[in-house]
Formats: structure tokens, sequence, C-alpha cells
């Protein structure tokens, strides 16, 4: 057993939630850096432990940990060769592409700024990212405008980037990152002096996914890998030397929640695969050929298999399964069970964040509930003049920070002290997500603060009424969202995707309204539905209710 869990907490197992929740502490070594003092460290103590196992449609690479400290050298001497130092921005474009990890890890040993980015981003998008972060280089993928969206943004922004393209292509412009990798020294030494790097400084930044208006900079001090230990220990469940897979785009978040720091720490490797375009079929036959044991998914991917014919499938060697995102509707966890035999655990956190509430490995699942509070954070739910509510009554998810930032909780948005002073104040950080606590301390989200929908008096959560919705057999995928009423002040409206062999029609509407008034309350069921082929939607699946509720209220 080689895991470095014991070099990071003070304790590793635990009997109990409540063991977990009053005895965990973090042990935060002074000047912590993931790339020297976890995978290289992994590479002394134990080489040919396995890291990362990747797959696309025609090729496969498998990794250890030995590989990522030579590779990882090799590009921080190519990062370094560069220019590229301690507090200078990277910007990443690189799908599930294995250079992801060796370039973070890179990156953190160097101890400049790493900022993951989704390949779907627009010359707009990426103009507001290499303006507002100062970004010095770029490494990409060569995907459909990508690259001369790049190329625009410097003559926009009257600069010249550092290019480089990984997949070992030759591009006017662009440095080829393979050929210039295999040139390099794989010994790096741990920076010092100067350029030593420290726990408290900010080694990463992702721009929140926003709706409208340009994403705020997250940025997360080298702590931040250490608080996924939680994530992945406590309630992916890893296993020593086993694998995990979270299924995550490396634009998002929740790539290094499920699959980088937190797994690494304990001792697991990661599986990718690194599709052309998502098929759930294909990801359970890549899953179960890889013999992965835990898994973690958005409850949009959970969605697409429960419609697929998964009785072909052997899961018996998936042990675990957890999903994060959105509340799971209860029908998805109930056919997966079904056909799995696995509960799905929820989780709960942001981009600000690690995990915070989590049904932990100790606990049931209750269904609609997204667990119990992280030991790493102290939650409360608060109304708007700061008090505590009653078990029961909604509340802003909050995390009490009187007694110093929480591991894990992310540092400021960058370069901007306005709307950092936005969600910390009076010592707490308010997450802007609402929710209520139960008798047994679950907590139950019902929405973002700007989602609660308000009808005839009512407080309606959106999500509720799309567990409802999603339990008829038609629809597969749906938002809830309100729309402006002179009488009412807002109505819900069903925007759905139907299933396969259903077709739109007014007697299906009213056939899903009636379901929905046996399923809920009946004031809550949706006075309008509208059918579409897809649901707007962030680079993570989060569906993009406020995109909708801005279309409808320009159509008034």
């Amino acid at each position: 057993m080689t895991s470095l869990i014991g070099n990071f907490v003070n304790r590793v197992d635990f009997k109990s939630y409540k063991d977990f929740y009053d005895n965990f502490e973090f042990n935060i070594p002074k000047d912590f850096n993931f790339g020297f003092d976890v995978v290289d460290e992994y590479a002394r103590i134990d080489p040919d432990k396995l890291a990362l196992i990747w797959c696309d449609d025609s090729e496969k690479r498998v990794f250890t940990f030995s590989d990522m400290k030579r590779l990882s050298n090799q590009t921080a001497n190519f990062f370094k060769s560069y220019g590229i130092k301690k507090g200078d921005a990277v910007l990443l474009t690189l799908k599930n592409r294995y250079e992801f990890w060796i370039c973070m890890t890179a990156l953190h040993k160097i101890g400049a700024v790493a900022i993951p980015t989704t390949h779907m981003v627009k010359l707009h998008d990426i103009a507001y990212r290499v303006e507002n972060a100062d970004v010095k280089m770029v490494v990409s993928v060569e995907e459909d405008q990508l690259i001369p969206d790049f190329e625009a943004c410097e003559k926009e922004l009257g600069i010249e980037l550092k290019k480089a393209l990984v997949g070992n292509i030759n591009k006017d412009g662009w440095i080829n990152f393979d050929d210039e990798i295999s040139k390099m020294s794989d010994v790096f030494e741990r920076p010092t002096g100067e350029d030593a790097t420290h726990e408290d400084e900010t080694f990463l930044i992702y721009f929140s996914s926003g709706t409208t208006g340009n994403p705020k900079m997250v940025a997360h001090a080298h702590t931040y890998a250490i608080g996924h230990l939680i994530t992945a220990k406590y309630w992916h469940n890893v296993v020593e030397d086993g694998v995990h897979h979270t299924s995550a785009d490396t634009g998002w978040g929740k790539a290094v929640w499920g699959n980088y720091y937190g797994q690494w720490i304990s001792g697991s490797a990661v599986f990718i695969y690194d599709y052309v375009r998502f098929n759930g079929l294909d990801l359970m036959e890549k899953i179960i050929e890889n013999k992965v044991n835990t898994f973690c998914a958005p409850p949009t991917i959970y969605r697409f298999l429960i419609k697929e014919d998964l009785s072909q499938f052997d899961f018996s060697n998936i042990e675990y399964a957890t999903t994060a995102g959105e509340p799971l509707p209860p029908e998805v966890f109930n056919r997966f069970k079904e056909f799995t035999g696995l509960e799905i655990k929820e989780g709960f956190g942001q981009t600000e964040t690690t995990l915070s509430l989590a049904t932990f490995i100790w606990m049931e699942s209750k269904t609609g509930s997204v667990g119990k509070p992280s030991p790493a954070f102290e939650v409360k739910l608060l109304d708007k003049e700061h008090n505590h509510v009653d078990i029961g009554s909604s509340g802003e998810i909050c995390f009490d920070i009187s007694e110093g930032q929480s591991v894990g909780l992310f540092k400021e948005y960058y370069r901007n002290q306005e709307k950092t002073d936005e969600v910390i104040y009076d010592n707490f950080y308010h997450c802007g997500d609402t929710a209520y606590i139960d008798e047994d301390g679950y907590f139950t989200f019902i929405g973002r603060n700007d989602d609660i929908i308000k009808s005839s008096g009512y407080r309606i959560g959106p999500y509720e009424v799309e567990n409802a919705v999603i339990s008829h057999p038609s629809v597969l995928e749906c938002a809830i969202t309100g729309v402006p009423d002179e009488l009412r002040g807002q109505i819900v409206k069903a925007t759905i995707v139907l299933a396969k062999g259903f077709e739109a029609s007014e007697e299906l509407k009213k056939e899903i309204q009636t379901h929905v008034k046996h399923e809920t309350a009946p004031y809550k069921y949706p006075r309008m539905i509208e059918f579409v082929e897809e649901l707007p939607k962030t680079i993570s699946g989060k569906i993009q209710r406020k995109v909708i509720r801005i279309e409808d209220e320009q159509k008034i």
C-alpha cells in the first residue's frame, strides 16, 4: 500500500459519518506543491504505480507515475524554455487529451497559473480570457474554429501569444508540442528562492460558466488540490490501485474534482475516454473494458444511460457510482439501480469550492437529497437577514469562515474585488444556492436563488417539478422556469426534450400536465409546455435555465 493520504490528514479510516465530521482534519505541508509532493513522490516510492489510462476511438495510452514525472519534467522545461515562469498564466484547451494531465502537473511544478478552458470557446470568449488573465501562452488541440480564433484574438488585442499544438501537428505560427517535448531534459528540480512555490499562492483559475455577462475568474491556491482528497476518498470511494472515471471535459472544474487531484492522492488511477461525440453505450463499453471500479457522471449522462438498453453490459466491476452538477431525478436513481444494483450517491459543490455536501460512504442515499456537510466546511442555511433557518425551511447555503478560509474554498475572483465582496462578507461565503435541511440532517437542494419561481404567493423550486415531469416515459430531459404572468406573477413552464419514439402534440402536453398534478402538488404543474430538440447547457452539462428565461422575456 503506497497511498499518500496519510501525509495530508490526521486520520484515514473513520467508523461513521459522525466520526468523520467530528474528527477529520487536514495536515497541510509547508509549501505544498501537487507536482512534487504527490506525482513525483509516487514516482519515487512506487514508480510503476498506475496513474492514467487514456483512450480515444483509435488509440490507447497507459501512464505510470514514473511516466508522469518524466513527461511533466520535460514539459516544465519546455514551458521554461519559452519564458514561462512562476505566476504566468497558461491557457489549456485540450479536450480530454492526455497532455492535459502532463501540462497541469508541469505548470504546478513551475508555479505558473493553469487556466483549463473548454475547446468550445469562441473568439469573444478567448479574447476575454487572454486579456483579463494576462495569458502568456496557449496549449491547444486542433478543433473546428479554435485555431483561427486564437490567431484572430492576437490581431484583435494587438499581442503575440506563444502557441503550442498537441498531436504532433506542424502549423505555421504554432509550436509542435510533441516535437519540442522530446528534446527536453527529463530532470526538473524543485524551484528555490524567489522561484519557490508556496501553498497559499494562486496556481489555478477557472472561468465560471455564466449565462449572461462575462464569467468570473475563480482563483484557487495550491491547497485546493488537497481539499479534493475528501471528494475522492470519502465520496467517490476510490480504492488503492483501483481505476476511477469521472465523465467531464477538462474545460470544466469537475475534471480536476474527479480525474486528478484527490484520486491520485488516494492512490487510484483514472480512466479517460476522449470521445468525439458522446454516446452512452460507447462510454459504458470503454468503462467496462478498462475495469473501472468507481464512476461519477452528471445527471445528464445518467439520464441518457437509462434510456439505453443497459442489460447487455456486465456491471460487476463497477463498485460505486456518484453524481453532481444538478440534483438527480428519483426516476433516474431507481432505473440505474434496477440495471446495475448500484445506488447513485449525490454530492454538491461549486467551481469556487471542493465537495461541500455529499452522501458520504457511510451514509444511506435519500432520494432527492444531496447529503450532509463535508468536514472541510462549516455549512449554514441563512435567510436574507442572516438568521439560521429552522428544519424544513429554505435558506441560502453559506460557509462560516469566521475562523479563517477553509481548505478548498477559492481565494478570490481574480482581479475583481467587487465581485468577491458580493459573495464573501460578514464572515460567510454565500453560495447563491437555496436548500433546506430535514430532521436527519440531510440537505435538499431547491435551486439557484434566481431559479426559484414565485407564483400566486408560492415559492416553487425547479427540481421537484422537473423530477415529476421526467418521470413521464415520454420525457428525456426537462428544464423548469418561470414565465412572467400578470395574474400570478409567474407561471411554471416546462421546456422538454422528448425521448425516442414520442412526438410533440397538444394531447401529450395535457397528458404530461395531468401526470405532474398526480406526482407533486397540483399548483406546481407546468401551465406552459414547449417541446425542443435540445436544452441550452454549459460545458459541464448543467441546464442553463437563465437562457430560457431571457428568451421567453424577449418574446413578451
